[in-house]
């Protein structure tokens, strides 16, 4: 798999539901790529953990600008961080983007979705 359209993106709200993804994830070796229904909006979210893998850190960068100009804002905060320029965190294992509806979450999970299955954009989780 190496993308993911919108309406297939998971939508999860609870804990047993979020365990349930992730075992499913795990079970077929995909990376995790989803949405979680929020108190206060959405949140897109995926995950490397269990397949012990990273990002590497020029696509790492890449995900973040790729992130941002999904967003169309202005840098607000310093290059070294952009948890206020991206809205989350976007991280070589895991992140969390914060959306304020399920519409742009999902779409937002597609974007992100794209960089996060492509095996080639990958490395070992160093220990």
């Amino acid at each position: 798999m190496d993308s993911l359209a919108p309406d297939h993106v998971p939508l999860y709200e609870t804990a047993a539901e979020q365990r349930r993804v992730w075992e499913r994830c795990a079970e077929r070796g995909l990376p995790v790529v989803a949405v979680r229904d929020a108190a206060r909006g959405y949140v897109v979210r995926y995950d490397l953990q269990h397949l012990g893998r990273e990002l590497r850190p020029d696509v790492l960068q890449r995900l973040r600008d790729r992130v941002h100009a999904f967003r169309r804002q202005e840098p607000r905060v310093d290059a070294a961080s952009q948890v206020e320029r991206i809205g989350g965190e976007v991280g070589p294992v895991s992140g969390d983007l914060h959306a304020p509806t399920e519409a742009v979450a999902r779409d937002l999970a597609s974007h992100v979705a794209a960089t996060v299955f492509d095996r080639s954009n990958w490395r070992y989780e160093p220990r």
